[in-house]
């Protein structure tokens, strides 16, 4: 018979609890027995007594008798290291036999009580006598219309299955233990854009700030060929209900106090784009939301406020995504608020991001000639964007920097430095001068698309997408000088779960207050 614990057979000194109930001693009560020290009251009776072996005996048999020495070894045992489990163990090795457990259960309370513990945790026991762990049994709330049979195959695309766990407030793992008094309060975010599937389940923690329970990103390029069709294309839209599977299990094995789930551009601009959602509400029960240019640019915001420091008076923040790219003008005044968001001026989205631009000019084989000329496509866009010259730009102030949100700028970053894997936890928030945005992207253009498809910051994935997306950081650098320049490994997830926190007020002692809107922001002019 083998052990369910170790997979071993048990071992021949008596470790096996059917073993012992054969009424066989282990070795270690046989060393008891023999080696053990008298007690202080078997002591006194000894010295008291040692004129006969008649009177001996029966004060041994009354107060110093074997049994009740270990006994009460057992008890002094059990009250210096705490370990109730092993005296109860203890207690069960001795008394298997039936001349020590007769003497064992003479009129003391504490063996019935301890034969009652093993009774009652009898069946969470395993041959070795410890405790099995416990079933943990997920509260499962599912989205309308969810398959029983989803399932979660563990496939995420390269760069997301390499990284390792986050570990900073924020990002990071929370077990479940027998303390936990209460559920936890999960909120889940998903994003579905043009390139990306991404999901988010977390729990709130300090005041701004969350634990990511559970993560799911994976490449569907759900607008491959909308550029040039108008529609999504069926592999593409299988290739997105197979990612939306995966979190749909996800989701429903948890219990999600609230959730929102959302599709950007490529849903927005494909005549095809709400039929799409209706079959991902047949096939995976998850009812997703198209939102509008606006709402993506201050969930961006949302998402990055963190990463803006207490010095910074005006900020640019940009979200280079798959089919748009949202540009955000923040101006920080005396009084700050608690979500960035509130202090967006002016906005704008291109419709133009790493997809659509580079199914135009082609990823592969990029040339400076045709990158150039890309960068003054998205500048012609950008001519049309009406806003005021942002203070401190163009001079190496302090209170003036970009922020960018998207892969373009990660890889970058990751490429800088020269990590023999994508990392977010390095990646997140760092800053780059201009200097080296500047080498970094002269770096990627001298490549082939091997090279770059061969750094495992990029991948193969990306490796026809990355060109695009940097000629359209080129044209926004052109557009706000800037001496530097903070990378963003986060956007419309973080956004997502950082305004459902504040809206619950689940980092306020008292009531909730939502958020309001800017009075002097201004709609997109591109």
């Amino acid at each position: 018979m083998s052990d369910p614990d170790s997979g071993l057979a048990p071992q021949a000194d008596g470790a096996s609890v059917a073993e012992r109930r054969k009424g066989k001693s282990s070795r270690r009560a046989k060393r008891k027995r023999s080696h053990g020290r008298p007690n202080a009251h078997s002591a006194k009776a000894s010295q008291a007594g040692k004129s006969s072996q008649a009177a001996q005996r029966p004060a041994e048999d009354d107060a110093g008798s074997p049994a009740r020495k270990r006994k009460r070894r057992r008890r002094a045992r059990g009250a210096a290291h705490g370990g109730a489990q092993s005296a109860s163990q203890t207690q069960q090795q001795f008394s298997s036999a039936p001349e020590h457990r007769a003497a064992a259960d003479h009129g003391h309370p504490s063996s019935h009580k301890s034969g009652k513990n093993r009774r009652k945790h009898r069946s969470k026991r395993g041959l070795q006598g410890r405790p099995l762990a416990h079933e943990k049994t997920a509260q499962i709330v599912a989205p309308a219309n969810m398959p029983a049979n989803a399932h979660a195959p563990a496939h995420d695309d390269h760069r997301q299955s390499r990284q390792s766990p986050p570990r900073r407030e924020g990002q990071g793992q929370h077990h479940f233990t027998e303390a936990d008094s209460r559920p936890l309060d999960l909120y889940a975010a998903l994003d579905l854009g043009t390139n990306n599937c991404r999901l988010l389940i977390a729990q709130p923690t300090r005041p701004g700030q969350f634990r990511v329970v559970d993560a799911f990103s994976r490449i569907v390029r759900l607008g491959e060929g909308l550029g040039a069709s108008g529609r999504l294309s069926s592999d593409a839209m299988d290739r997105a209900v197979e990612a939306l599977r995966i979190c749909a299990a996800k989701l429903k094995a948890r219990e999600i106090r609230r959730m929102r789930l959302i599709a950007t551009e490529a849903c927005r601009a494909a005549d095809n784009g709400e039929a799409f959602l209706a079959r991902v509400t047949e096939e995976t029960g998850l009812q997703l939301e198209i939102i509008d240019r606006e709402t993506e640019a201050r969930l961006a915001v949302s998402g990055c406020s963190s990463l803006v420091g207490p010095e910074a008076r005006s900020v640019v923040l940009f979200d280079i995504g798959g089919g748009s790219s949202e540009i955000a003008v923040i101006r920080i005044g005396e009084n700050r608020s608690s979500r960035l968001a509130n202090h967006i001026t002016h906005w704008t989205s291109l419709p133009v991001g790493v997809v659509t631009l580079s199914e135009r000019h082609g990823g592969r084989d990029v040339t400076p000639e045709l990158f150039e000329t890309m960068v003054c496509e998205v500048q012609r866009m950008l001519e049309r964007f009406d806003c005021p010259p942002v203070q401190g730009a163009a001079r190496d102030s302090g209170d003036f920097h970009l922020i960018g949100t998207s892969g373009t700028v990660t890889t970058l970053a990751g490429v800088h430095l020269d990590l023999p894997r994508y990392d977010r936890r390095r990646v997140d928030g760092v800053w780059l001068s201009d200097d080296e945005v500047s080498a970094m992207q002269a770096k990627l253009l001298s490549w082939d698309f091997a090279g770059r498809a061969a750094n495992p910051c990029i991948g193969p994935d990306r490796a026809d997408l990355v060109l695009a997306g940097c000629a359209i950081l080129e044209a926004i650098r052109r557009r706000w000088p800037s001496p530097r320049m903070r990378v963003a490994d986060r956007g419309l997830r973080e956004g997502l779960l950082t305004d459902m926190m504040a809206d619950d007020g689940v980092w306020r002692r008292g009531r909730s207050r939502r958020g309001h809107r800017p009075r002097d922001m201004k709609g997109p002019q591109t």
